[in-house]
């Protein structure tokens, strides 16, 4: 599961720098390798929001909630 964890982690961090090369540069690398709005550049897309999603959840499960 480790492993599975790190990856994500990486398709994350990957997906968040091309956002950041977007707001600081205007460089889409996903639009510029797939083309813009192919098939191929969403489902980069969706895979970086689902790993994204997915991390979230592996941090609140590491985050102890106080119980009253």
């Amino acid at each position: 599961m480790e492993t599975l964890q790190k990856v994500l982690l990486v398709i994350t961090i990957i997906g968040a720098i091309n956002w950041g090369l977007v707001g600081l540069l205007d460089i889409n690398l996903v639009a510029s390798i797939f083309g813009n709005q192919t098939i191929m550049s969403r489902i980069v897309y969706t895979l970086v929001a689902v790993c994204g999603l997915v991390n979230i959840g592996i941090l609140l499960s590491h985050i102890e909630f106080e119980k009253d």
